[in-house]
């Protein structure tokens, strides 16, 4: 997934790279079989991820993309994930921020409702 206003997207396996500014994994659970070393994570804000029932549902439901990022949406508007956007948001203002995720295709998960709420967009 491509850079889209001061964030990018990688896979949290991926070894660092010296642009990759602040690291956030934006997955709720830590990826299986990466040490915290190799992952060199900056920051880790759950309040931004979906919540566990939410991704357990997207699980079982992953042909209702829609209705999953509606719902997705609405947690994030919650005061708490959205005092952690709003940070995401100040720390991409000044250097590059990359999104982190074990999740094999970004454009059909989460990090792609994340980035639509990170640009301010609207649509799911």
């Amino acid at each position: 997934m491509a850079s889209t206003s001061g964030f990018r997207v990688r896979r949290v396996y991926d070894p660092p790279e010296a642009d990759d500014g602040t690291r956030v994994l934006v997955d709720r659970l830590w990826p299986r079989g990466l040490s915290k070393e190799s992952a060199a994570v900056d920051e880790w804000p759950r309040a931004v991820t979906p919540s566990a029932g939410l991704r357990k549902w997207f699980h079982a439901h992953g042909d209702r993309y829609g209705e999953f990022s509606a719902r997705y949406r609405a947690e994030l508007a919650a005061p708490d994930p959205a005092g952690a956007l709003d940070r995401l948001r100040g720390l991409a203002s000044s250097r590059p921020v990359t999104l982190l995720t074990a999740v094999r295709d970004p454009d059909h998960s989460h990090v792609s409702v994340l980035l639509e709420a990170l640009r301010g967009d609207s649509a799911p």
